[in-house]
């Protein structure tokens, strides 16, 4: 492998999932490490970790007080602009990799050279390990774009893409730090480059009704809805889009999982 890739995951009082996420990071090359931890109470041991992954390095860096994921992204990714990487991604506490992942994902790169993030479909799992429904969004960039429109057409955790488009596209817009950020960067990559999924399953995404995601849905929706705004134009799919998203902004998550489960079911 010529590329030298570093994984970046916020960490916030969740250390069962991070040292979960770690171990699922199982290459047949060197894959690096950090972690940005957004202000824990629970610290992590960088010790304990570097002995559960010896498949490359692991850097820790700690942020005084709890900045929202946004921002400790963006603090992890000014340090990684700074070092040798070429390949870079998100991986949430919690979430685990399929073996291999990154080395599929970046020989499909090297396959097709204009494409400059990737993602992968994603089993969506319960906290038990449960399968509820296989999530595949669409492959090629004219599709994600369509889908952008509705929701986001990646899985953040599935992603990986090369570091120096930030130059040009800049970091995750921080005023959706808290929510949204993840959704609102991947809007600005699509208008400036070629994007893509892999059409195979290479993450388990925890669906947890305790997370975040979960207790602020209605705040991401909100933000998802300010987001398709900045990018609208008079279209079907940004029609569509904003007036489907108000529809969610007063739907229950567990009514929309469960119509998930049915849909991607069938």
């Amino acid at each position: 492998m010529e590329y030298k890739l570093i994984i970046l995951i916020c960490h916030f009082n969740n250390l069962n999932g991070l040292e979960a996420s770690i171990l699922s990071i199982q290459e047949n090359f060197n894959v690096d490490i950090l972690i940005v931890d957004d202000g824990s109470i629970d610290k992590p041991d960088l010790n304990h970790l570097k002995k559960k992954h010896q498949g490359g390095n692991i850097f820790l860096e700690i942020l005084p007080q709890n900045m929202g994921v946004g921002m400790a992204t963006n603090h992890g990714l000014i340090k990684i602009l700074k070092m040798d990487y070429q390949l870079t991604g998100r991986l949430d506490c919690g979430d685990l990799n399929h073996p291999n992942k990154y080395a599929k994902q970046i020989s499909y790169l090297k396959n097709n050279p204009n494409i400059r993030l990737l993602g992968t479909y994603v089993n969506m799992v319960d906290t038990k390990g449960k399968l509820l429904f296989v999530l595949k969004h669409p492959i090629n960039h004219s599709e994600i774009i369509k889908k952008m429109f509705l929701n986001s057409a990646f899985v953040n955790s599935s992603v990986i893409y090369y570091v120096d488009i930030l130059k040009n596209v800049g970091l995750f817009p921080e005023k959706y730090h808290r929510n949204g950020e993840d959704y609102a960067f991947f809007f600005n990559v699509i208008e400036k480059y070629n994007v893509g999924n892999m059409p195979e399953v290479l993450l388990d995404y925890v669906v947890d009704p305790n997370s975040l995601s979960s207790s602020r849905r209605n705040e991401q929706v909100l933000a998802r809805i300010n987001i398709i705004k900045e990018h609208f134009y008079i279209g079907a799919y940004p029609l569509y889009g904003l007036f489907r998203n108000y529809i969610l902004f007063f739907m229950p998550r567990n009514l929309t999982t469960f119509i998930k489960k049915i849909i991607y079911k069938n």
